[in-house]
């Protein structure tokens, strides 16, 4: 390869997004409606740096709302096991980022999940995925907090389950009250967490008062 060759190659720009199947619907449908939001705010759909805005966002939500097409079972994946231990299982700051159904604003923030095995414990990692399963739809925290601690405890049929999500939304920062410092706490306590004020005394210590972003 001659040094200009070279040169050209070093310099060549970066892969952009790839392309998607012009055939499906869905993100036909997507990326018009961009391009619609783009007119009603007065820009111009067609200058240069708008003209793969529709297709990046469309994309982007293809993503962020991918939790629809997964189920508790694909996503746990078989990955429940027979096990005698009968103390609390908690995991804290599981972080998460989901979008807000009232202005497909997002909420970002930390969960905290503990629960009491009942003969059966299940693969840590699949905790997190449980989240992000749940996350990556429109939500409300309240139900998004009620979502993953049933979902457990369906699947589970644990002693207790006990979920907290600390977060902020963007939809009351960024516009409205537009208080930045506000910060949303929504619980979900099942079986023991529910009925022994001991028990989820101590959970609520596990997960200790660190930051909600640290």
């Amino acid at each position: 390869m001659t040094p200009k060759a070279k040169e050209a190659k070093l310099i060549s720009p970066p892969p952009t997004i790839a392309e998607t199947d012009d055939s499906d619907p869905a993100m036909e449908s997507m990326q018009e409606a961009v391009k619609t939001i783009l007119l009603g705010i007065g820009e111009d759909p067609d200058r240069e740096g708008l003209l793969r805005t529709p297709l990046r966002v469309a994309k982007s939500y293809q993503f962020l709302t991918s939790g629809y097409n997964q189920s508790v079972e694909e996503t746990l994946n078989g990955a429940i096991f027979t096990e005698e231990y009968d103390e609390i299982v908690s995991i804290k700051n599981i972080k998460l980022f989901s979008l807000c159904e009232h202005h497909m604003l997002p909420f970002y923030g930390i969960a905290n999940i503990g629960y009491i095995p009942n003969g059966k414990v299940v693969g840590l990692s699949k905790i997190p995925r449980i989240v992000d399963m749940f996350a990556r739809r429109l939500q409300v925290q309240e139900r998004l907090t009620t979502d993953i601690a049933y979902c457990l405890n369906d699947a589970l049929a644990p002693r207790g389950v006990a979920v907290v999500i600390k977060a902020y939304h963007m939809c009351m920062m960024m516009r409205g009250v537009e208080k930045q410092d506000s910060v949303t706490v929504t619980s979900c306590m099942l079986g023991d967490f529910r009925t022994s004020t001991r028990t989820r005394s101590e959970f609520l210590t596990l997960c200790g008062s660190n930051s909600l972003l640290h």
